[in-house]
């Protein structure tokens, strides 16, 4: 396999760092800049906002450019926006960064999945995905902890500086060792747009908005979940989360590998499966030793990542000439389900409790087997996208 598949895991490893970092230094920004907690959470709100919505409009604008230099041209606009981050003097000016950050970001981390697929023979599309997912999910375990350290011990600025020197050397890496990669042959919006109506992609990108959803019900309030009903100290729950992102990467790794081993969709229907009877078990799993808890935990962030690289295998297989368009929709879509099953979360903790919150998301993840089960029994979309016609 293509050994340059790793150096767009790690530039997915600094975009992933950079999109949760600011969750563990919002009290350090709300002090610098004398805001309250909620109004510093905004930065987060606005990035994930923006994230959602750039990577499919930037694929269109730059379908005809040579993939290398747009990839290094993003790359140097990511920096910049995290030097922007660094010396901001004011919290209008963050804001901006962020929407920089973010606009070149959710670029970067769909450019990376369409070029490691790219580049490898098509045997090990499912695992150069999964590397590349690989390098998101180490951003849990390394990139955010690094980041909370180096905020509080040295400055919240140091945070970006770290970042943007983190990038400049992706960039160099990029312009010595990738080799040019012509763009993919111009499928026209018509075409596109056809695609995105076909029922198998619907299905796909629902698969993700159900799957998303559903983990983030009770992912986005893990620290109240484990507090609650386990009433663990920050410095267990610390623990907690190193294994939960440990987990996580292992099981990006494992994904991608499995879609290969296997075809896509009977892994992901079988991911899938397993991943709703984890979250059914999560609430009665509370009741167990600790040791046990920790396994069911351990197999539930394994699966919340593993089904990411199989999706997007999946979409590559099903409409190859779409599949770069395709693939930044389905990351938006993701967002999305994220901002619903932190939302549905939230209503739960408000009039019930946080312990029946995997249940809520397993309701979310029927949703998702059934997306994918009607994917299956659904035609391939290569004949709706023939650039040839």
């Amino acid at each position: 396999m293509n050994k340059k598949v790793y150096i767009l895991a790690v530039a997915s490893f600094v975009v992933g760092t950079v999109e949760l970092i600011l969750g563990g230094i919002l009290d350090v920004i709300a002090s610098a800049f004398d805001v309250s907690i909620s109004q510093a959470g905004y930065l987060i709100s606005i990035y994930s906002i923006v994230f959602a919505i750039a990577a499919p409009i930037l694929l269109n604008i730059t379908a005809k450019i040579e993939r290398k230099k747009v990839y290094s041209w993003t790359l140097t606009f990511f920096l910049l926006s995290n030097v922007l981050s660094a010396f901001s003097m004011s919290y209008s000016m963050l804001l901006l960064s962020r929407v920089f950050a973010a606009i070149s970001g959710s670029f970067l981390i769909v450019l990376s999945t369409t070029i490691a697929a790219r580049i490898v023979k098509p045997e090990y599309q499912g695992r150069a995905l999964g590397i590349v997912f690989m390098g998101i999910s180490a951003s849990l375990v390394l990139g955010i902890p690094m980041g909370i350290y180096v905020g509080n011990t040295f400055g919240w600025r140091e945070v970006f500086v770290v970042i943007a020197v983190l990038t400049a050397c992706i960039l160099l890496a990029v312009i010595i060792s990738m080799e040019r990669l012509a763009p993919a042959p111009v499928v026209p919006l018509k075409k596109q747009l056809q695609a995105l109506r076909n029922t198998k992609i619907i299905a796909i990108h629902l698969t993700t908005f159900f799957i998303l959803a559903g983990h983030l019900t009770l992912y986005a309030y893990f620290t109240p979940f484990l507090k609650t009903t386990l009433g663990l100290s920050s410095t267990t729950i610390t623990i907690v989360y190193a294994i939960f992102g440990v987990a996580a990467v292992i099981g990006g790794g494992v994904g991608g590998w499995a879609s290969d081993k296997w075809t896509p969709q009977s892994s992901i229907t079988m991911m899938t499966s397993a991943f709703f009877l984890i979250m059914i078990s999560i609430p009665f799993s509370v009741k167990l030793p600790f040791f046990l808890f920790l396994i069911v935990m351990v197999i539930w962030s394994s699966l919340s990542w593993a089904i990411s690289p199989a999706l997007n295998n999946y979409i590559i297989q099903s409409a190859p000439n779409t599949s770069d368009i395709l693939i930044s929709t389905n990351s938006s879509i993701s967002h999305l389900g994220i901002a619903l099953g932190s939302y549905i979360g939230g209503i739960i903790i408000h009039n019930s409790s946080v312990l029946y919150n995997s249940w809520a998301g397993s309701a979310l993840i029927l949703g998702a087997l059934l997306s994918i089960l009607v994917s299956t029994r659904t035609s391939s979309v290569r004949s709706a996208v023939n650039v040839n016609e």
